[in-house]
This record gives structure tokens, C-alpha cells and sequence, in this order.
């Protein structure tokens, strides 16, 4: 039983949605507009995997240049992670509060203009301060981004239209292992880093176009604010299409002004929702960033392979991911967030296995069980920002999609560098080991505790708060 709820707070989520603004958002019919929408954050998804993954391709060239060590290696994929976690938090919080855009172009801002400084960096404390840093702004923009680009799509079709945006993370993740196999042995690896701090031009433009969220200011009781950027937003849909809107649906739940309270994710029905969603981010993302981020320099030392071949293994890796979240976009939404995880996540751990328990596999069949696990599992980590915003009502959601993505920063800290501690101690088969635990236990959380989201809109998933903390 949850806690009972004072009349003060029962008070305080009355009705705020004089203006229907759920119902119009949901009666808004798909528009040039969205896909602007759609492109504008999908390019700060794809700087932000971008510039978290650029540290895998850049370090088969500076292992043997600064002479690291395994321990070195795992501290150096992991520290960036670290600045990912305090970054997370502080921009759900203050996206609750701000608003969804200035959080998101502060980040970008920021990882953008650290990448810059990357390159300045001639030794390893340098680079791991400025990884630190950088961490922050990265560790920020995804979770706003996801939250934003939820609370605009319709809710039969919220799965495709948030995951084609979605997909320019692991896009992202793509390129930069491209980008690593012909930049780092023929430029350099400073020249990486350049790369990665594009980004800021699309600040910018990003300040002058998209609108503030409808339903945050709608929650945080700025009605008329709402309205006036949902009509705005009306007027140039029905110009695009060139016909008049939908009626409004009469049968949509209101949104409600509330605060965001750090409590309330453990309050209700949101206890399960939170701890499940914290389990999937950090199995999902402790094998997809420690395997990624490792399988180059696992490559380049225990095999010795050439820099070129290393990052081109990881990239085979990255498009496999890459390609079955495309397909998911387009089956999601008819299989269902909950089978469709339970599902990949045990079968991943099939490829890992077979590793752990076949003596002596070469590199070619080490990355083939790779790209198998990333086969199985690929729809996971480029949804689940999707899957997360949509288990939290309005005032929460920036919220609970920063801290489930610390779960997410924390997994990307702490498997990377035990890597580095099991490699030299287990080798291959125990790094993959932990990988198949991983994948496992993230099977099992979501086949007993998740939520199945598909076809609802977010309010409906999100009942008032006195009806929420009753079970």
C-alpha cells in the first residue's frame, strides 16, 4: 500500500489542462513540422554517441603512445561515464524546473566545447580531467532529449516516431567507429576529437526553432503558455497537410500541475516502475558501452591486430546494433516494449555463453559472438530512453528518465573498468562471462517487474497521483 496523500497534495494536482493540451497533442497528425522536429533532436543524439564512444578508437592509438596499462584503459572508458552520472541528475532535476529546451542546449554546449579541449590534452591526466567534463554535458542531453521527443507523438504510433529519432544515437555510435577506422591510423587521433566538437553548431539553431513542451509548461500550470505554443504548433501542421485537424478526442486524460518531487519515484506504483527501469539501464548499457568501448583494445592487446583492423571489428559491432533498432522502429509498436526486452536480453546471452564455456576462439569468432549478442539485444539500449519517459507522468518524467539513465552513466563506469580487472586475471571468457550475468538478470527483471507501454498515451500509463500511491 502506498502512502496516503494529504489534501494539500491532493490539492496540489488539480486539474491544469484547461485548454485539452493532451488531447490536441494527441490529435496532431504526423507533419513535415515533427520531422524537423525529429531531425533537430536526433543530431544531438548522434553528436552525443558520437563523442561517448570516440574514446574506444582513440585509445588503440594511444595505448602504446602513453604506454597504458589495462587498469588505465578501464579508467579512462569509465571516467566519462562518471561525469555522465552528475550530468544526469542535475539536468532531470533541472529540466523539471527550466524547462526541456535551454537543459538541452546547455549540454550540448558543453560536450561540444570539451571535445574541442580533448585536443589540447598531451598526457593521460589531462585527457581523463577533460573526459570528466565532457562527461557532464553528454550525460545530460540524451535523457532531456528522449523526455522531450516522448511528449510530443501520438500513442499509437510513440514507438516509431520516438525511435527513427532514437536511432541517431546508435548512428552515432556507427560513424565514430567508421570515422576511427580511416581518421585515427591516417590523421591522428586528435582529429577525432575535432570531429566531435561539431556539435555546437547546432546549438544555434536549435534555441531559434523548437518550442518548449506543451505539456511540461501545462504541468508546471502555465496554461496559456501551453496553449499559445500548441496553437502555433496547430496552425502549421494543418498548413503542412493542408486540411483541417482531427477533432479533439473527447476520451484523452487531462494533465495535472504538479512539482517534481524526488520521493514520488519510489511512491506507488512508480517504486516497481523505477528499480525495474534502473535494472534494465545498467544491464543494457554494461554490456553495450564495456563491449564496444573494450572490443578494439581487446583486439589491438590480447590478439595484437593493426589499429585499423581492431576499430573495424568494433564497427562491424555498432551497425548490427544499429540495424535492429531500424527494424525495431517498424515492429515495436505491434510487439510490445516487454516481450520484445525480456526476449532479446536472454537470447544475447546465448553468443556471450559460448564464449565463456569454447577454449580458445580467435578474434574473427569472438567478434561474430559480439555482433550475435548485438543482434539480439540491439532494439534495448536505443529504447529504452523511449520506454523509460514513458513509465512517468508529466512533472516527473525529465526526472525519472535522469536519474534511470545514472543507472545507465554508473553500469558505463563501473563494467568498463572491471574489464580491466577481469581481462588480465580471467581473459576473454570471464570479460564475457560478466556480459551473459548482465544479460540474464536484465531478461529475468523484465519478464517479472516491466510495464507493457505500447498504445497508451502517457497519461493514461500515468494516473493522478491519489489514484497512483493507492497501490
Amino acid at each position: 500500500m502506498g502512502k496516503v496523500m494529504s489534501a494539500g497534495d491532493i490539492d496540489s494536482y488539480r486539474i491544469a489542462d484547461s485548454y485539452r493540451i493532451a488531447a490536441r497533442m494527441e490529435r496532431l497528425p504526423h507533419s513535415p513540422w515533427h520531422n524537423r522536429l525529429r531531425l533537430i533532436i536526433g543530431a544531438a543524439n548522434f553528436s552525443d554517441a558520437f563523442d561517448a564512444l570516440t574514446i574506444a578508437y582513440v585509445l588503440p592509438a594511444l595505448i602504446p603512445l602513453w604506454h597504458i596499462v589495462p587498469a588505465e584503459i578501464g579508467l579512462l572508458i569509465s571516467i566519462g561515464y562518471a561525469g555522465q552520472v552528475i550530468g544526469a541528475v542535475a539536468s532531470g532535476a533541472l529540466a523539471e524546473r527550466y524547462g526541456r529546451v535551454p537543459l538541452m542546449v546547455a549540454n550540448l554546449l558543453l560536450f561540444s566545447l570539451m571535445s574541442l579541449a580533448c585536443i589540447l590534452a598531451h598526457n593521460y591526466p589531462t585527457l581523463l580531467a577533460l573526459r570528466f567534463l565532457q562527461g557532464i554535458g553528454l550525460g545530460g542531453e540524451v535523457p532531456i532529449a528522449n523526455t522531450y521527443i516522448s511528449e510530443f507523438a501520438q500513442s499509437t504510433r510513440r514507438g516509431r516516431f520516438v525511435l527513427v529519432q532514437q536511432s541517431m544515437f546508435p548512428i552515432g555510435l556507427t560513424t565514430v567507429a567508421l570515422v576511427g577506422v580511416f581518421v585515427v591510423p591516417h590523421w591522428g587521433w586528435q582529429w577525432m576529437f575535432v570531429l566531435g566538437a561539431l556539435p555546437a553548431l547546432f546549438a544555434l539553431p536549435m534555441i531559434l526553432v523548437l518550442p518548449e513542451s506543451p505539456r511540461w509548461l501545462a504541468s508546471r500550470g502555465r496554461a496559456e503558455d501551453a496553449d499559445r505554443v500548441l496553437s502555433r504548433i496547430e496552425t502549421l501542421v494543418s498548413a503542412q497537410t493542408a486540411r483541417p485537424l482531427p477533432p479533439v478526442p473527447a476520451d484523452t486524460v487531462s494533465i495535472v500541475i504538479a512539482r517534481a518531487r524526488f520521493g514520488e519515484l519510489f511512491a506507488g506504483i512508480y517504486r516497481k516502475r523505477t528499480l525495474s527501469l534502473w535494472v534494465l539501464w545498467f544491464c543494457a548499457y554494461g554490456i553495450t558501452y564495456a563491449l564496444t568501448g573494450w572490443l578494439p583494445s581487446i583486439m589491438r592487446t590480447v590478439y595484437h591486430l593493426p589499429v585499423g583492423q581492431s576499430n573495424l571489428y568494433g564497427f562491424v559491432v555498432n551497425i548490427t546494433g544499429l540495424l535492429v533498432l531500424l527494424l525495431a522502429a517498424f515492429t515495436i509498436d505491434r510487439i510490445g516494449r516487454k516481450p520484445a526486452y525480456t526476449v532479446g536480453f536472454l537470447l544475447a546471452a546465448v553468443p556471450l555463453l559460448i564464449v565463456v564455456f569454447v577454449p580458445n576462439l580467435g578474434p574473427f569468432v569472438l567478434a561474430a559472438m559480439a555482433t550475435l549478442a548485438f543482434a539480439a539485444m540491439g532494439m534495448i539500449p536505443g529504447s529504452l530512453g523511449m520506454y523509460t519517459a514513458e513509465n512517468y507522468p508529466n512533472h516527473l518524467r525529465a526526472l525519472g528518465s535522469g536519474t534511470s539513465s545514472v543507472l545507465q552513466r554508473l553500469s558505463s563506469v563501473v563494467s568498463p573498468y572491471l574489464v580491466g580487472i577481469i581481462l588480465p586475471a580471467h581473459g576473454v571468457a570471464g570479460v564475457y562471462g560478466m556480459f551473459a550475468l548482465l544479460a540474464v538478470v536484465g531478461g529475468v527483471t523484465c519478464a517479472l517487474f516491466s510495464v507493457e507501454t505500447a498504445g497508451k498515451t502517457l497519461e493514461q500509463l500515468s494516473p493522478a497521483a491519489e489514484s497512483a500511491t493507492s497501490h
